[in-house]
C-alpha cells in the first residue's frame, strides 16, 4: 500500500515541477508581457493617436529584441 502512495507522491511532484518549469519558461519568453498593450489603447481617442501608440509599441519591442540579442552575444 505504501508503494502506491510513493508512486502518487513522485508523480505529483514531477507534474508540479513540470508545470512550474513551463510557467518560468513562458515568463522568460515574454508570454505574459502584453497586459500593458491592451490597456494602452483605452487612453487614446483618435486614429492618429492609436497609430502612434502602435508605432511606439513596435519600437519598444524592437529595442527589447535588440537588447536580448546583445545579451545573448555576450
Amino acid at each position: 500500500m505504501s508503494s502506491i502512495y510513493t508512486f502518487m507522491l513522485m508523480g505529483g511532484l514531477t507534474l508540479g515541477f513540470a508545470i512550474l518549469g513551463m510557467f518560468i519558461w513562458g515568463a522568460k519568453q515574454g508570454q505574459f508581457d502584453d497586459g500593458d498593450k491592451m490597456m494602452g489603447g483605452l487612453l487614446f481617442d483618435s486614429q492618429d493617436d492609436l497609430n502612434d501608440a502602435i508605432n511606439r509599441e513596435n519600437k519598444r519591442e524592437e529595442a527589447i529584441k535588440k537588447s536580448k540579442e546583445k545579451s545573448n552575444e555576450s
